[in-house]
C-alpha cells in the first residue's frame, strides 16, 4: 500500500505562484513513477505532470510547460509541482498519484492517489 497527501493549494491571483507537496508513505519502493493531474468542475481529469522517481526525467502537458516544474526530494518520498505564472485556467482540484508503469501520461495507469489540493486563480 502507498499513502498520499497533498498539501500547499490555495487561492492565488493571476500571475501569480503556488508549490505542491505530496508525501508518500508506505511500500514507495514500488514506485516506478509519480504524478500529478488536475480536474476542473465539468472537467475531465487531465495530465499535467509526472517524474521518473529514480531517474528524474520529468514530463509535461503542454498547457503547462515552461510554467510549471516537477521535482522530488529521495529523502522525503515527496514530489513537488512549482506552479508559476499561474492562470485563471489553471484552476482545479490537484492530485497527486503513484505508478509502477511506464504510461506516465495516462490516469488509468497509476494505482494510488491522494485526495486532492484545490488551486483556485483569480483574474
Amino acid at each position: 500500500q502507498v499513502q498520499l497527501v497533498e498539501s500547499g493549494g490555495g487561492l492565488v491571483q493571476a500571475g501569480g505562484s503556488l508549490r505542491l507537496s505530496c508525501a508518500a508513505s508506505g511500500r514507495t519502493f514500488i514506485t516506478y513513477a509519480m504524478g500529478w493531474f488536475r480536474q476542473a468542475p465539468g472537467k475531465e481529469r487531465e495530465f499535467v505532470a509526472a517524474i521518473i522517481w529514480s531517474a528524474g526525467n520529468t514530463y509535461y502537458a503542454d498547457s503547462v510547460k515552461g510554467r510549471f516544474t516537477i521535482s522530488r526530494d529521495n529523502a522525503k518520498n515527496t514530489v513537488y509541482l512549482q506552479m508559476n505564472s499561474l492562470k485563471p485556467e489553471d484552476t482545479a482540484v490537484y492530485y497527486c498519484a503513484v505508478t509502477w508503469r511506464p504510461r506516465v501520461k495516462e490516469p488509468d495507469e497509476y494505482a494510488y492517489w491522494g485526495q486532492g489540493t484545490q488551486v483556485t486563480v483569480s483574474s
